[in-house]
This record gives C-alpha cells, sequence and structure tokens, in this order.
C-alpha cells in the first residue's frame, strides 16, 4: 500500500494538462466523491491498527499534494483565459461615451430671470430659510392676529406665539426686510429663493416652490416706473409681441397693489383652454411698497418710495415650456428633465 501510495503521488507531481477538460478529469480522478483519495480513505478500516497513523499521513499528503496541483493548474488557466481575452481588446477604440446631464429647467427659467432684471442694474440678495416673525410678518406689515396672515399656511417649527415664532419662509419678501436694514436707499435687488407653504400637492400647487421678488428704493420710484420695468421683463422673458396688463389687487406690504398677466402666449391672446379662454396669463404680483414697511425697516416713507414684485419660478416655467403638472419639477424623472438638455 505504501508503494502504491508513493506513486500515485509522483503521477499526481509529474501532472501536467492544457485544456479545462483535462484539468477537470484530474479532479475527478483524485478528489471526487468515487476518486483516488476516497478509495484511500474508506480502506482504512482495513488497515493494521499499528500501521493506521503512517497510512493516514501519506493519505493527507496525496490529498494535499492533489489539491495543491489542482489550484495551479486552474491558475494557469485563468491567467491564459484572460491574457487572450486582453490581447482582444482594441486598446485604440474611443471609450464608452458619458451620457451629459442637463440642466434642471427651475435653474434654467431662474437664471434668465436673473440675466433679465440683472441687464437693468438689480443684483441678487440671499437669505435664510427658516425665518423668524419679525422677517418673515411683522415687518411685513402682518400684525399679529391680522387676518393677512391666513393668506399663507405656515409651517411653523416653534410657535411661541407673535413674534417669538420660527417657521420655513413662505416668501422671499423676508430676503427684502433683511437688505433694507442693513442698507441705505438707493436698493435694487432681487431676492429668488425656495419657500414652503402648507397645502396640498396637486398639478397646480405644491410645498414647496421658488420665488423671486424684487425690490426698488429711490427717491421719486413711481407705479409708472414699476409698470415699464414689468413689460420690459414680460417682453424680454416671453418675446416683444407680449403685452401686459395690472389688474387691482391686496398685499400687507404693498400699496396700491396689483396682479399682472401676461398675454398667452400659446394662442396669442385669442383665447385657449390654457387661459381658460380669455387671452391673458396670470404671473406675479407687484405694488409699491407700503410706508409702514419702510418705517419698520428704518427708511424714511416721507423722502424715499419703491416698488416690489414676486413671482414664482415655477409658474414662468410652465408658461415657458408649456408644462401643465407642476409635480414635474421635483420628481426626478429623467425622461422629462432630458427635454431640456438642449437648452443648456
Amino acid at each position: 500500500m505504501r508503494e502504491k501510495i508513493t506513486k500515485l503521488i509522483t503521477e499526481v507531481e509529474a501532472f501536467a494538462a492544457e485544456t479545462k477538460d483535462e484539468v477537470e478529469s484530474f479532479r475527478i480522478k483524485y478528489l471526487g466523491k468515487k476518486g483516488v483519495l476516497a478509495d484511500l480513505f474508506a480502506e482504512m478500516k482495513n488497515i493494521a491498527p499499528e500501521m493506521r497513523k503512517d497510512f493516514g499521513q501519506m493519505v493527507n499528503e496525496l490529498k494535499v499534494k492533489a489539491e495543491d496541483k489542482l489550484n495551479g493548474l486552474q491558475e494557469v488557466l485563468q491567467a491564459a483565459h484572460d491574457n487572450a481575452k486582453q490581447a482582444d481588446l482594441d486598446l485604440t477604440l474611443p471609450g464608452d461615451p458619458i451620457a451629459l446631464g442637463s440642466r434642471h429647467p427651475i435653474s434654467l427659467v431662474r437664471a434668465e430671470i436673473l440675466r433679465i432684471f440683472g441687464r437693468i442694474g438689480f443684483t441678487v440678495a440671499d437669505g435664510p430659510e427658516i425665518e423668524d416673525d419679525w422677517h418673515n410678518f411683522t415687518a411685513l406689515n402682518f400684525p399679529e392676529n391680522h387676518p393677512a396672515r391666513d393668506m399663507q399656511d405656515t409651517f411653523f417649527i416653534s410657535q411661541e406665539g407673535g413674534k417669538d415664532s420660527i417657521a420655513l419662509r413662505t416668501h422671499t419678501s423676508s430676503i427684502q426686510v433683511r437688505v433694507m436694514e442693513k442698507s441705505k436707499p438707493p436698493i435694487r435687488i432681487l431676492a429668488p429663493g425656495r419657500v414652503y407653504r402648507n397645502e396640498a400637492i396637486s398639478a397646480r400647487a405644491h410645498c414647496f416652490f421658488h420665488q423671486v421678488e424684487g425690490l426698488y428704493i429711490d427717491e421719486n420710484v413711481s407705479f409708472a416706473d414699476l409698470k415699464q420695468t414689468l413689460l420690459y421683463f414680460a417682453q424680454e422673458m416671453f418675446g416683444s409681441d407680449a403685452k401686459i396688463r395690472l389688474r387691482p389687487s391686496y398685499f400687507p406690504f404693498t400699496e396700491p397693489s396689483a396682479e399682472m398677466d401676461v398675454s398667452c402666449q400659446i394662442c396669442k391672446g385669442k383665447g385657449c383652454n390654457v387661459c381658460k379662454y380669455t387671452g391673458w396669463l396670470e404671473i406675479m404680483g407687484c405694488g409699491m411698497v407700503d410706508p409702514n414697511v419702510l418705517t419698520n425697516c428704518n427708511i424714511d416713507p416721507e423722502k424715499y418710495s419703491g416698488y416690489a414684485f414676486g413671482m414664482g419660478i415655477e409658474r414662468i416655467a410652465m408658461l415657458k415650456y408649456d408644462v401643465k403638472d407642476l409635480r414635474l419639477y421635483s420628481e426626478n424623472d429623467v425622461r422629462f428633465l432630458r427635454q431640456f438638455s438642449s437648452s443648456n
């Protein structure tokens, strides 16, 4: 038996293979369930007790030799396969193209609005999205318990009462207050940003959206200045044939106040389902800054006057790109967003 095992060890050490089939045959012959090693281990019970230790050691030596040989053969064949595969690779071919992303339609419209007003001297201001009661309400002529506060459904973070309340800002007018508190007229700024209101999400409303508000304060600023500025914006954004109209409205922080409509660019004012057959589409609110707001911000209303306006960026984007559902802007659907790649 010793001579048989020694011969098997010699055969294992001398074995060579060039194909996977030969390696697999080697594995089955020596390490398979019915292979040589299985038969030798089964023979253990027939070996004299005093010889079992030596027999077991020789069988284990054969097993180790067979496993090492099998692993070595498999590594050699795998290396040969990898080298052959690499040789088939043409390194001169161009790489796989990387798909380019596109800017979000909200970002595109926001940038265009800022460019339009930037050409007539407006600069950009920024402020926090979490605001106190003073900057979000009181300074803007929303006295405590005033019914006008009910116009905006607010996400309160800390509602300890009145001036101590902390909330997500409901408009970017709070940025205007911060600028007026720290600056002296003339002031000509845009306040873009995200705002939050506790509203049910639908095709026409969302709990968060984006605004751009404008503020101009100087001596002898009139409603005519406001109207001409808004006409300029409408024609730059929607085309030189765009028309505007101003309808009386109410906002606590402006007086007089107005809603601005632009002529429908889809039907060219003739009437369609988008403009509800009126020929007009509402795009923003505006008005002359209320003297109380100027006083609250330490600006003399006897010397200075100004106008303010505010628009929803989503609303402008809906009109510009004919988008029917507000929810599309925040769903991250690449099929929708990819449509704007040509607008970069």
